[in-house]
């Protein structure tokens, strides 16, 4: 698991198994949104067993799936307000972080100025200047 820290409430990573819980959980992580829709990749561990996993950890879990059909206003609804209602620090992940990233930053404008979110998001690794013009509203 290659966590990628956004800033001191949110992280990202590519896919994980539900293995991977009992460190996220030590590493203090509150709750886990997956964002990567089911049957990608034959090797991917399906939402429900990652979910059960979580579960049983004590840690909140919530899936948005961000497939072909892209972005959508509830998605960035969504994510906002796990990121809000969370006890602690999030976990974010899908195949390589850039999907929980997009998330993360699409769902902060309005409350971050569009040139943190940027450079936020550039510190885990993950362009989101071709967002810019979503990020400033």
């Amino acid at each position: 698991m290659d966590l990628k820290r956004i800033n001191e409430h949110v992280s990202v990573s590519g896919q994980i198994q539900p293995e991977d819980i009992a460190a996220l959980k030590e590493a203090g992580f509150t709750a886990i949104i997956n964002n990567r829709p089911d049957d990608e990749s034959p090797d991917q561990p399906a939402s429900a067993e990652i979910e059960v996993a979580a579960k049983a950890a004590g840690l909140d879990y919530y899936a948005i799936p961000l497939g072909r059909e892209g972005v959508s206003p509830d998605m960035v609804e969504k994510t906002k307000s796990v990121l809000e209602g969370s006890a602690g620090p999030v976990f974010c992940f899908c195949r390589s972080g850039a999907r929980s990233t997009t998330l993360w930053a699409l769902s902060q404008a309005g409350d971050m100025d569009a040139s943190e979110i940027i450079s936020q998001a550039a510190e885990a690794g993950y362009d989101m200047s071709h967002l810019a013009g979503h990020l400033s509203r």
